[in-house]
């Protein structure tokens, strides 16, 4: 049973490289879209990192921080997006 699973997947993976609608974008991508991609992949990570903490702050100062820092990422997130 796992030899035709096997042969099943040998022949999906064949497929799809031969399959000219399935192009990758990494390919198509300039490399200062790829910059962007990454930085945007980024910002949206400490924007993630940032909201967790600010659900666990207790400290009102630091709460404050937080929210400074979220707005800075919010800003930098839309500069992207106009470009």
């Amino acid at each position: 049973m796992a030899r035709g699973w096997e042969s099943k997947a040998v022949e999906d993976q064949i497929n799809a490289r031969e399959d000219p609608s399935n192009t990758n974008l990494k390919t198509t991508l300039t490399p200062v879209e790829r910059q962007l991609r990454a930085k945007r992949e980024s910002l949206l990570l400490a924007r993630t990192r940032t909201v967790k903490a600010m659900e666990t702050a207790r400290d009102e100062r630091y709460r404050f921080q937080l929210e400074q820092a979220l707005a800075h990422l919010d800003d930098q997130l839309g500069q992207i997006g106009q470009s």
